[in-house]
């Protein structure tokens, strides 16, 4: 079985988690699930990066110590994810003894084959983002944060360096062999174009001294206390750390990284040159989605837009966390351009593609078969193409469609499959009137086998198309499975999705309980947005 590792940001515990987080998170999911169902061995890891500045800072501005302040919202991110069904394999926090020895070790070899020295920096810091910025950044954004528009600080520290310039080549030329190395294609040319633009890489710090701000919290450089890891240094081996073990080290490299546009030129510059450095192999891809906004405005606390935790909590309330999954991945931003979090807008989606799309599908032809042939999956008598339908080759396309692009993290391609399928359904019962058909048995008896080759066609292809939406909405289609007579699948005892979704599956005979209400039930457009749950 092939090894799949998935990775997502590891996220600042300064405060709770937002749609941001949850964003990339669910995406890291969804792709987990989708190679689980592929028939690969998934490993998916999250967490909190917790050494930061401003840790320190939100801490003493709430009276706690870093720990305590680190403990509470590592707890939230825990929660969140919870609460969106997230089923990552681990949770690393980089307080943890696990992640804390092996950085030591990381650097210490650094050292030792002269990857690491001691110097003067003096540059631009973004306090807001905790990190420092280039001089040429620094002028195009005004010495303001290019994230948070705050004033940048000019400080000179004595840190110990990385000499990333001395991988500067290397890289470029593994940028140029992989295309699939940078994603989107946008945020590769953006790396590029940065790459071509500078004077040559310049080494970055990687140490910051025990008092500037940051006191006693964070990793101490090897043999040297009196000066701490710097934050993202220490952040970016938790990739390595966690599966730099016997039972998990054939999981490395990672399949992709998944994270937001604004952490890129760290983990497709930084973090590939220390690697090779390290002498590791390289990630397979690195992966920057865009932002969200809300309703075409940027999310930002003064205007008191943001998609929180709290709203989250209440879209979940009231409309299940399988509905706000699908939102986020079938209308989120994962390519290069920002996506728009309007409530219309989900309410739409929701009524037209889950509502109205594989609810209403299902339960009409649970209905049918119900009525008709008291409850029990019709036999279709070996007709498999029907009407000018050939559903076995119209499935099965749509299966290898939708493995290619989730293989290639398209991951609304893939979902759009199942939509096809639930729509071509649609259209099939729109055509052959099952309905009208059933009210000619008593004068035509052999219309019933023509409404038995109808039904099992329906039904069988929603089963087909059930097992490329469970990744989105795993507790929909589970509902689903139990209703028809199914079980879940198993990756551990064999089951993929090229056998589970072979034509025939549903066997003529079994119960179907229609359930006494949809998978999901239609939402009034003119309600207006939930609040805090």
């Amino acid at each position: 079985m092939s090894k799949c590792y998935l990775t997502t940001p590891i996220y600042y515990v300064n405060d709770r988690p937002h749609i941001g987080h949850c964003y990339t998170t669910t995406v890291g999911d969804v792709a987990a699930r989708y190679q689980r169902l592929f028939g690969r061995e998934v490993f998916f890891l999250t967490g909190t990066d917790e050494h930061a500045e401003k840790v320190v800072t939100a801490a003493q501005e709430h009276g706690l110590t870093p720990a305590q302040w680190a403990d509470r919202n590592a707890a939230e991110f825990r929660a969140a994810f919870a609460l969106l069904n997230i089923s990552n394999d681990d949770f690393i926090r980089t307080s943890q003894a696990r992640h804390i020895e092996r950085v030591l070790r990381y650097i210490a070899k650094l050292q030792e084959h002269g990857d690491v020295y001691q110097g003067d920096y003096t540059g631009w810091y973004d306090t807001s983002q905790d990190e420092y910025l280039t001089e040429t950044v620094a002028k195009e954004s005004g010495f303001n944060s290019p994230v948070t528009g705050r004033p940048l600080v000019k400080r000179t520290e004595k840190n110990y360096f990385f000499k990333l310039s001395a991988y500067q080549d290397r890289l470029r030329k593994h940028i140029a062999d992989n295309p699939d190395f940078i994603m989107p294609e946008a945020r590769r040319n953006e790396v590029i174009g940065r790459l071509d633009a500078e004077e040559g890489l310049r080494d970055i710090p990687i140490s910051r001294a025990s008092g500037g701000g940051v006191g006693g919290w964070g990793i101490p450089m090897p043999a040297d206390p009196g000066h701490r890891i710097y934050v993202w240094i220490d952040a970016l081996f938790n990739y390595l750390s966690v599966v730099d073990t016997e039972n998990r080290r054939e999981f490395w490299p990672p399949s992709a990284h998944f994270l937001a546009k604004d952490i890129l030129w760290f983990h497709a510059v930084v973090w590939p040159c220390m690697l090779m450095a390290l002498g590791e192999p390289l990630p397979r891809s690195v992966y920057a989605h865009a932002y969200w906004v809300r309703d075409g405005r940027k999310m930002s606390k003064s205007l008191g837009n943001f998609v929180d935790l709290d709203v989250i909590r209440g879209y979940v309330a009231r409309y299940s966390r399988d509905a706000f999954r699908y939102f986020l991945i079938t209308h989120g931003p994962l390519g290069s351009t920002d996506a728009d979090f309007a409530h219309a807008k989900f309410v739409e989606v929701y009524n037209s593609e889950l509502a109205n799309g594989i609810g209403n599908a299902t339960s009409r032809v649970a209905n049918m078969i119900a009525k008709y042939f008291d409850g029990r999956v019709p036999d279709p008598a070996g007709v498999e193409r029907h009407r000018e339908h050939d559903w076995p080759s119209i499935c099965r396309a749509a299966v290898e469609a939708a493995i290619a692009r989730a293989d290639s993290f398209d991951l609304r391609g893939a979902v759009d499959q199942a939509v096809g399928l639930v729509r071509r359904v649609d259209g099939y019962i729109n055509l052959t009137e099952p309905f009208k058909l059933a009210k000619t048995i008593e004068k035509n008896p052999a219309a019933k086998g023509e409404l038995a080759a109808i039904l099992y066609h329906c039904a069988e292809a929603l089963r087909v198309a059930s097992l490329l939406f469970a990744p989105v909405i795993p507790d929909a289609m589970g509902t689903l499975w139990k209703r028809w007579g199914l079980a879940a699948p198993d990756p551990a005892s064999g089951d993929t999705l090229a056998r589970l979704a072979a034509w025939g599956g549903l066997k003529p005979g079994t119960a179907i309980d229609k359930g006494e209400a949809g998978l999901f039930m239609r939402a009034d457009p003119a309600e207006a947005a939930p609040g805090p749950a």
